[in-house]
């Protein structure tokens, strides 16, 4: 049994993706973290480091609980034996992306989103801010305009990883018009029937 505790946020929507993309049963447990609950006691027991998502995978060897998007990705990834490649060139390149992600370009969305929402964020910071999500997304763009995902010719967890911050990429009135390999990727992966049920469940949580 799978169990994710997650809520209307870019990395939770990796695992729920990941989850819909592998075919998997699994519950949605709501974190609301409008309201705190990421901070209980109770929560931080899965996760001390107080955030979303947490899988809880229970099975005949036991209970594993994990935190991270990234390692919930590999995990699922590796158990199913599907959206991470077997060879070891191709499944370097997979994580190549995966470390690209967690050093560029989630850091990159994220303080991009902390200064939209701050009222005293000034027009200097903002600029830092968004130069350095265009940057990412410029290195993302020459790759995806050799390749049709981003690890290669095949879709993996790294497009994942990639789609879950940049799915928010209007919310940081950020365009991707400057960016047409991007452009083009994010409309191909957005179109998949798991990312769209992926996506509904997702803000569903916030309601």
């Amino acid at each position: 049994m799978l169990e994710v505790h997650a809520f209307a946020t870019p990395n939770s929507l990796k695992a729920v993706i990941a989850l819909e993309e592998l075919g998997l049963d699994y519950e949605l447990v709501a974190v609301n973290l409008r309201q705190g609950a990421q901070k209980t006691e109770a929560f931080k027991a899965l996760n001390p480091n107080a955030k979303v998502p947490v899988l809880v995978d229970r099975s005949a060897a036991g209970e594993l609980v994990m935190a991270e998007s990234a390692a919930i990705l590999v995990h699922l990834a590796e158990q199913a034996g599907k959206l991470l490649p077997q060879d070891a060139s191709a499944r370097a390149k997979v994580f190549e992306q995966l470390f690209f992600h967690a050093s560029g370009v989630s850091p990159a969305f994220l303080e991009a989103f902390l200064v939209s929402i701050q009222s005293g964020a000034t027009p200097e910071a903002k600029a830092k801010a968004t130069q350095e999500l265009e940057r990412v997304l410029g290195v993302l763009d020459q790759h995806l305009d050799q390749h049709a995902f981003v690890a290669g010719t095949d879709y993996s967890i790294a497009d994942i990883a990639h789609f879950g911050w940049i799915w928010r990429h209007q919310a940081m009135k950020v365009s991707l018009d400057k960016f047409p390999a991007v452009a083009r990727w994010y409309a191909h992966v957005a179109a998949r029937p798991a990312v769209v049920a992926a996506i509904a469940k997702t803000i569903e949580l916030a309601k």
